[in-house]
């Protein structure tokens, strides 16, 4: 039998179309979770009243899907930033973040019931993190590793996980690599944080990915795939193959979620795509 992974698509994909037609797409394509960019949800996605939330996930709920988590969570019209020497807006800017882990918690399946696994958020945001107003690389760190210590506690009591994401250089100078991000989820020591993979975003590391994620495991919440142009996976050459490998030996139980960039071959395309490569690529390495 194929190792039973478990498959998620994320929505930013389908631009304006509605989520009950994203989710009906995904779940005929095999998935069975989903996972939602926040801006997608309207221009303040913390403006959603709690009806407004229970409608969100009765559609996804409906529809046969998991909500798995939020990823680009700072993606707003106005301005965030979590590592500025502004203290006032930076402050802000965190408890953005508390906000967010307050939505992540009320569209998970059970409404964000204390003592429950609350879904994801993924942590990349390169833009609203890289250091800015004259600030050091190292410097702007402390203040991210401070900003997520002060919100760690919030994500525990709601049941979400926090994911700090590695970016490469080219994206951002506030953690490039998994080294990086492992020393801040081990400084923070909490529960409720963590850190995950991500093809796409391993172009600065100079071990294969496979033991990557072996080295770092224990601290492995969530998995994006991707090819490392930013296409669907099957556009590329990246060789997916080699992470169910590892990721079957080490038996992950988390999600394998597809982050794509570029979207012009249509969210329909790259849902179906997606998973037809991904399966193959695991199969290959499945147990008889």
């Amino acid at each position: 039998m194929p190792y039973p992974f478990r498959y998620a698509m994320c929505n930013e994909a389908f631009e304006k179309r509605p989520l009950a037609d994203a989710c009906k797409v995904i779940r005929a394509a095999g998935y069975t979770g989903i996972e939602l960019a926040p801006f997608t949800l309207g221009e303040d996605p913390l403006a959603l009243r709690a009806g407004q939330r229970r409608e969100l996930r009765d559609i996804m709920a409906s529809e046969g899907l998991e909500f798995v988590g939020l990823h680009w969570l700072l993606v707003v019209p106005f301005p965030v930033h979590v590592t500025t020497p502004d203290l006032a807006l930076r402050e802000r800017s965190w408890q953005y973040v508390r906000g967010l882990i307050d939505l992540c918690a009320d569209l998970s399946p059970d409404g964000g019931v204390s003592g429950s696994s609350n879904g994801i958020m993924v942590f990349g945001s390169p833009k609203q993190r890289s250091a800015t107003g004259g600030l050091t690389p190292a410097e702007a760190t402390r203040n991210y590793v401070a900003g997520l210590a002060s919100v760690a506690q919030h994500a525990e009591d709601r049941g979400v996980t926090i994911l700090v994401e590695a970016l490469p250089h080219s994206q951002s100078d506030v953690i490039h690599t998994m080294a990086e991000a492992v020393a801040v989820v081990r400084e923070i020591g909490s529960p409720a944080v963590a850190t995950m993979f991500d093809s796409h975003n391993a172009e600065d590391e100079t071990e294969p990915h496979d033991e990557l994620i072996q080295r770092y495991f224990d601290l492995v919440r969530h998995v994006h795939l991707n090819e490392m142009d930013g296409g669907h996976p099957g556009t590329g050459t990246y060789d997916f193959g080699r992470v169910f490998a590892i990721l079957e030996k080490l038996a992950y139980h988390g999600w394998v979620s597809v982050e794509a960039f570029d979207f012009a071959a249509g969210a329909d395309e790259i849902v179906r795509g997606s998973i037809e490569h991904m399966k193959k690529a695991a199969g290959e390495f499945s147990k008889a």
